[in-house]
C-alpha cells in the first residue's frame, strides 16, 4: 500500500453499473494488498460530460473501507497488483 502521508494510492479493480439508478457508474479502487477499498460514484449525465477514469487515485485514508470477505480481498489484491504493474497511475482506463 503506497502512501504519501496524507493519502493512500488505490488502483481500479471494478467498474459496475448501479441497479438502483440509471446512468450511475460505481468505480471501486483498492490497495494492492486488497485490504482496503475506495468507491466513487459517477453519474453519466450526457455524452458531452465525459470524465476520464484513471488507473489509480490517491484517497484520504478516512475514506477507505475495509474488505472483510477473504474472496473479495484476494480478488481486489490480484486486480490492484495487475493494474499497478501494467499502468501508470494517471493512465486513462
Amino acid at each position: 500500500m503506497e502512501a504519501d502521508g496524507d493519502t493512500v494510492r488505490v488502483w481500479l479493480v471494478e467498474r459496475t453499473y448501479s441497479d438502483d439508478e440509471q446512468n450511475l457508474i460505481i468505480l471501486t479502487y483498492a490497495t494492492t494488498d486488497g485490504e482496503r477499498y475506495f468507491r466513487k460514484e459517477r453519474a453519466l449525465t450526457s455524452f458531452s460530460d465525459v470524465r476520464d477514469t484513471t488507473a489509480a487515485v490517491d484517497a484520504d485514508p478516512e475514506n477507505l473501507g475495509r474488505v472483510d470477505d477473504a474472496d473479495s480481498q484476494a480478488q481486489y489484491a490480484a486486480e490492484a497488483t495487475r493494474m499497478a504493474e501494467a499502468h501508470d497511475p494517471d493512465d486513462v482506463i
